[in-house]
């Protein structure tokens, strides 16, 4: 159980910290307190978005028959770990504000919602390996882990919203912290599921 709760932590916190500029710029743009919660209640919507389809993915691939070829997907975090390094995050802090001044108080929740999940595509490519590497009891321990996550996320970012200086520093180590959590993380899943294990032995 520990095992999952650090897993899964540094799994929200990994897919997620790109979120924490755009949520800060989000809750900087309030006007109402019915908006407050129209970010929360669309940040946890586009996260259970995400992670439903990640679910969905991982039921189908639990067919194919071998461990060690579920295993593969752990060089999809490898590989987006590796990406980061070489090429960062594209910004989107421009394209979020554009939309916010395109759509009214009563759209605010759709428009976070769709931020969440079209600034989490990625995220799709280290749920379903890393869901697919747990038990199914370890998969809703995991969910919970991210529920609370979202929360304590949209709750420091309303808190930093008003202090410029610690979300240039987050978004300047963001570069630093994705990568050193994606590529131990892919080579976490490889390994459990035997993947190394197996490559190892048909080269040996």
């Amino acid at each position: 159980m520990l095992e999952t709760i650090i897993t899964a932590t540094g799994v929200y916190i990994s897919t997620s910290i790109d979120y924490l500029v755009i949520l800060v710029l989000l809750f900087g743009q309030l006007k109402t307190n019915r908006q407050l919660w129209h970010i929360y209640a669309g940040h946890y919507l586009g996260t259970a978005i995400l992670v439903a389809v990640s679910l969905l993915i991982t039921y189908v691939v639990q067919f194919v028959p071998d461990d060690w070829m579920i295993g593969l997907l752990g060089l999809i975090p490898i590989y987006l770990g590796v990406r980061f390094i070489l090429v960062g995050e594209e910004e989107e802090e421009d394209e979020v504000l554009e939309m916010l001044d395109k759509n009214s108080s009563s759209h605010f929740f759709w428009v976070v919602t769709l931020i969440t999940i079209a600034s989490g595509g990625d995220n799709l490519g280290i749920y379903v390996p890393y869901f697919s590497s747990l038990e199914w009891g370890e998969i809703i321990l995991a969910i919970i882990i991210f529920a609370i996550g979202v929360f304590a996320l949209c709750k420091i970012s309303q808190r930093l919203s008003s202090l410029s200086l610690v979300s240039e520093t987050i978004e300047k180590y963001e570069q630093v912290i994705v990568p050193l959590v994606f590529i131990p993380l892919g080579f976490y899943i490889m390994w459990e599921n035997g993947t190394i294990q197996t490559i190892l032995g048909f080269l040996l």
